[in-house]
């Protein structure tokens, strides 16, 4: 049995399961990847590695007999979100949403990823594009695309082959775990000799002020991938629920 299932693969999701080691709550995590896991408490926890779709994520919460759910994963990961309510939903199991804080985009471009795209396509500047993995299918639909996209991506295995197989350039991919700071940022985009700073609106946790001051100091265009819409609890909301 446990008391919490966290599904996270996130700065605030290793935040809640470093808090559950701690204090002796009976906690499981899922994560999607070994790197994420690697980021986890050693001790107090059980961790789950591997993409879960909605049946397993049931058959999960059933086996474990499961007590609350809190959905830690990523602000733009809604499909994810979606099946973890509709499995919490048939479970008949207490579900929290954790919203991570949002950045108000300070300058350029706005807008859902198709109106991003669309207004890329509407200019031949170089683009870094700092969207991850998840979103280079999407992407392909930019105008020369393979030319114009420089990529900053989390390494992996398998990922520059992927890159390659969508007609991505992989000399262009820098390859860094984030948050990055001011400098970094700037490093990268002077390196890749962008234009375009390519984001999602990824919090202050997740590094959008330093990305939007790198972009200010070298004068480059912030484009800027704007969150879906959704309610949940802070952080801080969510630790209190836990202790």
């Amino acid at each position: 049995m446990t008391e919490v299932l966290i599904f996270g693969g996130t700065s605030e999701g290793r935040i809640l399961a470093e808090t559950c080691a701690a204090h002796g709550i009976r906690a499981d995590i899922s994560v999607a990847t070994d790197y994420g896991a690697k980021l986890l408490p050693k001790q107090g926890i059980t961790v789950h590695i591997g993409r879960l779709h909605e049946r397993e994520m049931l058959e999960l919460l059933i086996r474990r007999k499961v007590k609350i759910v809190i959905d830690a994963t990523h602000p733009y990961a809604e499909l994810v979100t979606g099946e973890i309510q509709s499995a919490c939903q048939k479970a008949a199991i207490p579900y929290y949403r954790l919203i991570r804080e949002q950045s108000a985009p300070v300058s350029g471009f706005c807008g859902t990823l198709d109106a991003v795209i669309e207004y890329l396509n509407g200019t031949d500047k170089t683009i870094l594009s700092t969207l991850g993995s998840k979103e280079l299918p999407r992407l392909t639909a930019v105008r020369d695309y393979s030319s114009r996209i420089r990529m900053r991506l989390l390494d992996s295995a398998g990922l520059s082959a992927y890159c390659q197989s969508l007609g991505y350039n992989t000399s262009h991919i820098i390859f860094g775990k984030g948050p990055f700071s001011v400098e970094e940022n700037i490093n990268h985009l002077r390196s890749s000799k962008a234009q375009i700073l390519l984001t999602k609106d990824s919090g202050t946790i997740g590094g959008y002020p330093q990305k939007a001051e790198a972009a200010r100091i070298l004068r480059i265009e912030l484009v800027t991938v704007l969150r879906p819409k959704e309610t949940g609890l802070t952080l801080s909301e969510i630790m209190e629920i836990l202790l």
